[in-house]
């Protein structure tokens, strides 16, 4: 018998249309034979509705429009039309979604969901409580500073010093709870530093300031729930300075190397801190490790993502592709996964 999965998109983020896109590649490629779809979409003023027209309007905005003219724009609304479902598909990227405010949503609902759960999702969605832990776990990462947005208001110019004596120039600037490269900036001279940390702060009260890495981006997929694994890394060639948005999503210029051209030995060491960061910091279900091979050859860990991107050109289900598993098998063995996470995590109520 089918099961019926919602895919839930969009959202209250920067990141809105990206996610409308994973959704729209998702419910193209599920395997219809296993399971149904239901597309429940939240707009950005965050209106929940569910939709039920041609899957090709999810790309250019216009199932708004559509879903809006049947009236149901609530989350009460929402959570009806989940409870009709066996598990649930969030693909909601960045703030309002990646950040374990969905995932504490569908945990009240007691609905089985792929991906990582509240503390895993919320801990990553955060730069500084990740590195924090990853500090404890022995995981090398670039050097950083937080930088506070209330102090910034009071004296934009409070942290300069700091960050030039123990980061120096070049540096990355970047809000604590953004993804896709929104609000990232690499500052080349202390005379750009006002401007981007003014930019970074109008999308968090948190930034991050951190050391520029001078390497290679190299980006492991992991999957799975206790038991995880680790991809063969893959290598982001941005035609850009940095990894940016556009290039994530948009003209997608950038070169992408699987697998990555390391050797045996580097390749092992990102694959063993992947596993290690996404046990640290209780992941389950899916994530792509981020990393930097220096120079020097140590590797350094960027970042964790909960919620990789889910497009026809993002890393994730290239990487498990090169392993023999098709994006529609990898659709399948996450909502597998969502089921077994759900059971693994069974207690007592009583």
């Amino acid at each position: 018998m089918k099961k019926k999965v919602a895919i839930v998109f969009g959202g209250r983020s920067t990141e809105h249309a990206v996610s409308c896109a994973s959704a729209y590649s998702i419910a193209k490629n599920i395997d219809r034979e296993l399971f149904d779809t239901v597309l429940i979409g939240v707009t950005g003023k965050g209106e929940w509705l569910p939709y039920r027209g041609e899957e090709e309007r999810l790309l250019d905005g216009s199932w708004e429009k559509e879903a809006g003219a049947r009236g149901i724009c609530s989350l009460s609304k929402g959570i009806e039309a989940l409870e009709e479902c066996d598990a649930v598909f969030p693909v909601i990227h960045g703030q309002n979604g990646e950040d374990g405010t969905v995932q504490g949503l569908l945990e009240l609902t007691d609905i089985p969901y792929v991906g990582c759960g509240v503390l895993a999702s919320a801990v990553c969605m955060d730069k500084v409580f990740t590195k924090k832990i990853l500090q404890a776990a022995g995981v090398p990462q670039c050097r950083y500073i937080a930088v506070s947005r209330r102090v910034l208001r009071r004296d934009v110019h409070a942290y300069d010093a700091h960050i030039e004596r123990e980061l120096g120039f070049p540096c990355f600037v970047k809000p604590a709870n953004c993804g896709s490269s929104v609000g990232v900036h690499k500052v080349a001279s202390g005379e750009l530093l006002e401007g981007a940390l003014l930019d970074a702060a109008r999308y968090d009260s948190v930034i991050v300031a951190e050391e520029f890495a001078d390497g290679r981006e190299i980006e492991c997929a992991v999957l799975g729930n206790s038991d995880a694994a680790a991809s063969v890394p893959g290598e982001v060639k941005p035609a850009a300075e940095f990894y940016d948005y556009a290039d994530k999503y948009i003209n997608g210029v950038s070169a992408v190397c699987i697998p990555a051209d390391i050797s045996r030995g580097e390749a092992a060491v990102v694959k063993a801190l992947a596993l290690r960061a996404y046990a640290a910091c209780g992941c389950s279900g899916l994530a792509r490790v981020d990393f930097f091979l220096k120079r020097s050859g140590e590797v350094v860990l960027n970042e964790i993502n909960t919620l990789p991107g889910f497009t026809d050109i993002s890393m994730y289900g290239k990487l498990w592709d090169f392993e023999g598993m098709t994006y529609r098998e990898l659709i399948t063995e996450l909502i597998n996964l969502a089921y077994d996470k759900k059971r693994e995590n069974m207690r007592c109520t009583e």
